[in-house]
């Protein structure tokens, strides 16, 4: 699924949204929020305020009406003593992101979406990177150290992970027999998404993130998407965020290119 605009383009063709609204969808149920709501043409996700993606209102369907949606997801979040987060991506209708800006919410976090086609070679991977199909206690708690996750988020992190229903794989990569990186794969139909790739701070700046996306992307192609996935292309994507360089750089070269883009609208004072 190669991209059909030049990077840093709104995509606006009919089938560029198509393709979007699937990707949103599986990064939805690849990693379900505890409690969500529909509003209209928006869903907002509840997860008590750990990460924006899982507590944020998010356009649910090409060309999304706002009207109300505001309203509704600051009542919402206010009632469970979260700040309204909004995230943006082409979905939204254009005035969505003008009535934020105008009611003062800040733009946070722009992000960008890659993907690439799972077909053809993939390099092996060069060391041991162990594949679980359910996470283990060491893998949650070695993520959680990796990635930085604060104790009082660990829970509800380690319930969305549990709450995965989707095939998926749990990777950890050992250096000198120590659990030094993390990743997860979690597959819908033809599509495969990454999310959590870690490595441990003393450990990083290597080459050992390629490795657990060599690993995964072979899982992907080999394990999932090859064998069970109707006819037609097989992809993957994985979500990045502008101000993390090393990790565009470390994906573009895997072979990800750029499809869309999106951030974050916070109250002014968050």
């Amino acid at each position: 699924m190669p991209p059909s605009t030049t990077p840093g383009q709104t995509p606006a063709l009919t089938t560029d949204l198509f393709r979007i609204h699937t990707i949103e969808a599986c990064a939805w149920h690849a990693l379900p929020a505890p409690q969500s709501e529909r509003h209209g043409d928006w869903i907002l996700r509840l997860a008590g305020g750990y990460t924006k993606r899982a507590n944020s209102a998010n356009a649910a369907v090409p060309h999304a009406s706002f009207d109300g949606v505001q309203e509704a997801a600051q009542a919402l979040y206010a009632r469970h003593g979260l700040p309204a987060v909004f995230r943006v991506t082409p979905l939204a209708e254009p005035e969505a992101d003008a009535q934020l800006q105008a009611a003062g919410y800040t733009v946070f976090d722009p992000s960008r979406v890659m993907v690439r086609a799972l077909d053809g070679p993939l390099p092996p991977s060069a060391s041991p990177v162990e594949i679980t199909a359910q996470p283990t206690p060491a893998w949650l708690a070695g993520l959680a150290a990796a990635n930085g996750i604060a104790a009082q988020h660990q829970p509800i992190h380690h319930a969305m992970v549990n709450a995965i229903a989707l095939p998926a794989a749990f990777a950890t990569l050992r250096h000198a027999g120590e659990a030094i990186g993390f990743g997860l794969a979690v597959r819908e139909g033809d599509a495969v998404g990454f999310y959590d790739i870690v490595i441990a701070p003393a450990h990083r700046r290597r080459g050992h993130a390629a490795v657990l996306m060599h690993a995964l992307m072979d899982w992907a192609r080999e394990d999932g998407v090859h064998s069970q996935a109707p006819a037609g292309p097989r992809w993957a994507y994985l979500q990045v965020r502008d101000q993390n360089p090393a990790a565009r750089q470390l994906y573009a070269g895997l072979g990800f290119q750029d499809f869309y883009r999106y951030h974050y609208r916070v109250p002014a004072e968050g």
